[in-house]
């Protein structure tokens, strides 16, 4: 596996985005228990998503929250515990009686009665309820000042979610940017390699297994250093996967997996470096590799001139 191709492919980025399945971040989380350059290649990216995160944090008015939970309690407590008016009953004083003497009258003829009219009853009235007016004012207040809040309240629970969802947007661009960068950078380099006339370029024909198969081999005996570009290969079967060979005095020698997306002719992949080498072989081997080349699944085959 090729861990340098892997940490430039930006699969580190979505994981740590959370864009991947489930099954492909169980893949990222195993591949980085395995190696430890993608650990701690994953544990990079992570801390430079935090960081950015909080240097572009808008943080909302601390006191928003508060404000607006004062203002309810503020209005409930603005209201006084009303009682009911008791209605004051005023008593009309009766009308003083008509025609009743202070002292019996007489006349010559003999006493005169006057009849005594009938007094008449007390009659009350009840005093305006002046409190009942006030009372359903402050209610109406009230209501007034809750709706107000609980608009308030829901403005800034949107203001919140909006703030979050930008937050979420500047991270995933600088995710983004950070992948296009890294492919920038890995293009660069093979651009400088294709350009680099210490390196020797070994074609590898198909062999009579996979006639259509081609792939090319980028090697400089001054550094050592090996490259691989396929063409064209036949897609590996599950579980399996391609393996170079450099073939020393006949004698084949590990030269690294090829990537998924290598043997996909995506990329220019380095490979192991190989200190002598006449030719150069594919064969198709188990996940992770082989000890010695599988003749039977050779691929490609090429020599150097």
């Amino acid at each position: 596996m090729d861990i340098q191709q892997y940490i430039e492919s930006g699969i580190l980025e979505e994981y740590a985005l959370g864009l991947l399945s489930t099954t492909d971040r169980a893949q990222v989380e195993q591949t980085a228990a395995a190696h430890p350059e993608i650990q701690r290649e994953l544990q990079e990216v992570v801390s430079g998503l935090d960081t950015y995160g909080q240097a572009h944090a808008i943080t909302p008015p601390p006191a928003m929250r508060e404000r607006v939970l004062a203002g309810w309690q503020q209005a409930i407590r603005a209201t006084p515990a009303a009682e009911p008016s008791s209605p004051t009953m005023q008593a009309v004083p009766p009308a003083a009686p008509i025609g009743v003497p202070t002292a019996p009258v007489t006349s010559e003829s003999g006493p005169v009665v006057r009849p005594i009219s009938s007094a008449p009853e007390p009659i009350y009235t009840a005093a305006p309820r002046a409190g009942f007016s006030w009372l359903m004012a402050a209610s109406v207040a009230l209501l007034l000042s809750v709706a107000g809040n609980y608009v308030l309240y829901n403005r800034w629970q949107n203001t919140e979610s909006a703030l979050f969802a930008a937050q979420n947007d500047q991270a995933r661009f600088a995710a983004a940017r950070q992948a296009s960068e890294r492919r920038v950078i890995s293009q660069d380099r093979e651009l400088a390699v294709l350009r680099d006339e210490q390196y020797q370029s070994v074609l590898l024909a198909g062999t009579p297994a996979a006639p259509s198969a081609k792939a090319r081999v980028l090697y400089n005996p001054a550094t050592k250093a090996v490259y691989v570009n396929v063409r064209s290969l036949p897609v590996a079967p599950a579980g399996k996967q391609y393996q170079l060979w450099a073939l020393d005095n006949g004698k084949p020698v590990d030269a690294g997996m090829l990537a998924t997306t290598t043997a996909a002719g995506d990329s220019l992949q380095q490979m192991k470096n190989i200190g002598s080498a006449q030719a150069f072989a594919m064969t198709v081997e188990d996940a992770g590799g082989s000890v010695s080349p599988t003749m039977s699944t050779m691929t490609v085959l090429g020599k150097m001139l």
